[in-house]
């Protein structure tokens, strides 16, 4: 059935998004979200402020709309019911990767904090949140519920949707290298907001966290091709990368080793597993049922 509130998508409509899939994903998911983020970008307000907030929120919806419009379109209530089973199926994922996606951010923040005590970079590589923040119960809710929202609303767009589209057309590396390249994008009107990481630990510099950004979502397609093309366990361990990055930051001056050491990272799965599937050499790769509406 492809009825979503009473409509269906006219055969004309189905037929264009299929003949330009996968690019008018791309093109709703940063439209949607410059048409309100541009004013943000040319304001001296806190982006944190009322209405800036607002606008910044409302932008930051245009994963899961383009994600969910496109999927009500090209697979209609079946591909609801497929994305609903990865949100929420936790057996999809086996214990060990559940292991890897708890651990994953908190061993590499340490990991790459070690590396540059070993090199002598600085004596001081973690920014810790502050202890008045970890003693308001307020604050401590709002920072894990933030942590958990927003890549939750990301990821079903980029993966719920976008990714298994050019996963179906190209190998899993290569589709990794499309989503993270757009991902990239999609994150730079953020370091034009006025205040957008100044309540955080996080503290990026521009030009070493887009590339990075691009080789993450490489370790993601590992994790997601894994665990049964989990949503779950992709916004999981995007969920525990953001709340690090808000308990335990990298000061800003160590962006270009640990940009380097998730390339390494990156670099390695592909060399183990695989740049088809990154499930395993001659391990075919995950492709989504294709549903008709």
């Amino acid at each position: 059935m492809g009825y979503w509130l009473g409509f269906r998508p006219t055969h004309r409509f189905k037929s264009i998004v299929q003949q330009h899939e996968p690019w008018i994903f791309p093109i709703l998911y940063l439209g949607w979200a410059l048409l309100f983020w541009i004013p943000l970008i040319f304001s001296d307000a806190p982006v944190w402020s009322i209405p800036n907030v607002f606008l910044l929120l409302l932008g930051g919806m245009s994963p899961v709309v383009a994600g969910v419009v496109l999927l009500w379109v090209t697979a209609g209530w079946n591909g609801y019911t497929d994305l609903v089973q990865r949100l929420t199926e936790i057996n999809r994922i086996p214990r060990q990767w559940w292991l890897i996606i708890t651990l994953y951010y908190p061993g590499f923040t340490w990991g790459v904090a070690a590396i540059v005590l070993v090199l002598g970079i600085t004596d001081t590589p973690i920014t810790l949140i502050s202890i008045d923040r970890l003693s308001d119960p307020a604050a401590v809710v709002l920072l894990i519920a933030v942590a958990f929202v927003f890549p939750t609303v990301e990821e079903i767009g980029l993966r719920g949707y976008w990714f298994d589209q050019l996963q179906a057309r190209w190998s899993a590396l290569t589709a990794s290298l499309i989503l993270g390249t757009v991902w990239a994008l999609w994150h730079l009107p953020l370091f034009y907001m006025t205040g957008y990481y100044s309540t955080t630990t996080f503290d990026p510099q521009l030009w070493w966290f887009l590339p990075s950004l691009v080789f993450t979502a490489i370790i993601g397609t590992w994790v997601y091709n894994n665990t049964q093309r989990s949503v779950l366990a992709v916004i999981s361990l995007h969920f525990f990368g953001n709340l690090t990055g808000e308990v335990v930051g990298l000061t800003s001056g160590i962006s270009p080793l640990a940009a380097a050491v998730t390339i390494a990272i990156a670099t390695l799965l592909v060399a183990v597993y695989g740049p088809e599937s990154l499930r395993g050499w001659n391990t075919k790769r995950p492709i989504a049922p294709r549903y008709g509406n």
